[in-house]
């Protein structure tokens, strides 16, 4: 029997470098309050929502990428040639085939890199990143940028009170390359799609291909059954990962969940205990829920603020339709 010929790859992976982009135009909640029936202080007290940012015909999910792909390619101090694999987590690209990641990385100047999408809703970078991990520590890959990014403005029923206020535009882009220590924690990931209901598009596209529809679909969420899954079980979750991970809450510097809700958010942080001195991402406050950019984008804030530095010790957890989630620790870039 052939012996396979071990791979070449790194032992460890670790993020090298983050880049975002938000969209020029900035919506404030009196916006929504436009057509739906309701409040600014309602708002604000049911999501810690003030603004978000919605993407023009120009702010496309591939000019978004762009943006956000340079920037953390220059953090990273990787030129686009050196990037083996562009992976796109995202769920708002409306052409089925060929990945949208196929034309980002064509666009960037790489040389033939794996390219694909990954749809996984709000957990998309965090199975992305996994995905990325792997293919640094078997060898199909040095470098491997890892892009989230949504334009959830255009699924989103503006007339629905439960949700026309959660949603925003955005990309944020890491590079993930090789180390010599571990530097991206292992995963822990899954799905429970007994609850595949609670977060879905209305109907089909060929519904509304076919007429038997008028409304372009939207995302519709059970609000109160999203909450509690995502305080209780996503809590239980994050433990596994610091478990997995070796540390306790103690061992945190940053905390960056899915940016969803800051009453999810702070439920979060109460369940888990953490520290005072751990830094808390909030960025949901002023970019609203991005699904599969939130993490980079709070991740790259965190660091471009100074409230986060390089070398902290994160706790990234994303979860969303499906329902699915992925958690990990990581050292920042």
């Amino acid at each position: 029997m052939a012996k396979i010929k071990p791979s070449k790859g790194a032992p460890y992976a670790r993020i090298m470098g983050v880049g975002g982009y938000r969209p020029i135009r900035v919506v404030p909640n009196d916006v929504i309050l436009e057509t739906i029936d309701s409040s600014d202080e309602w708002i604000r007290s049911r999501s810690g929502i003030a603004t978000r940012h919605w993407a023009s015909d120009e702010e496309t999910v591939t000019a978004m990428s762009l943006e956000a792909s340079g920037k953390a390619m220059a953090d990273a101090g990787v030129e686009p040639h050196q990037i083996g694999g562009v992976i796109v987590a995202t769920v708002s690209h409306f052409q089925q085939t060929p990945a949208v990641a196929t034309e980002i990385a064509d666009r960037l100047g790489t040389i033939k890199p794996a390219a694909f999408d990954i749809s996984a809703g709000c957990a998309g970078f965090g199975y992305a990143l996994t995905v990325a991990k792997g293919m640094i520590s078997d060898g199909s890959a040095e470098y491997v940028l890892v892009i989230g990014v949504e334009r959830l403005s255009d699924l989103t029923d503006l007339e629905d009170r439960a949700t026309a206020f959660l949603f925003g535009d955005g990309a944020g882009a890491v590079v993930v390359g090789p180390a010599q220590e571990p530097m991206i924690g292992p995963t822990v990931w899954g799905s429970e799609g007994d609850k595949s209901d609670t977060i879905k598009q209305t109907v089909p596209w060929t519904d509304y291909r076919d007429g038997t529809v008028e409304r372009f679909p939207a995302i519709r969420q059970e609000g109160q059954a999203v909450f509690r899954w995502a305080v209780f079980e996503m809590a239980k979750v994050a433990q596994q990962a610091l478990d997995a991970a070796g540390i306790t809450a103690d061992d945190l510097d940053v905390f960056i969940p899915h940016q969803a809700n800051m009453r999810i958010i702070d439920s979060m942080v109460k369940t888990l205990k953490l520290p005072d001195h751990v830094t808390v991402a909030r960025d949901v406050e002023t970019t609203g829920n991005t699904s599969a950019a939130s993490i980079p984008l709070a991740m790259e804030r965190l660091l471009a603020t100074g409230q986060a530095k390089s070398g902290d010790t994160a706790l990234v957890i994303g979860f969303g339709a499906g329902l699915v989630y992925a958690a990990t620790v990581v050292t920042l870039p």
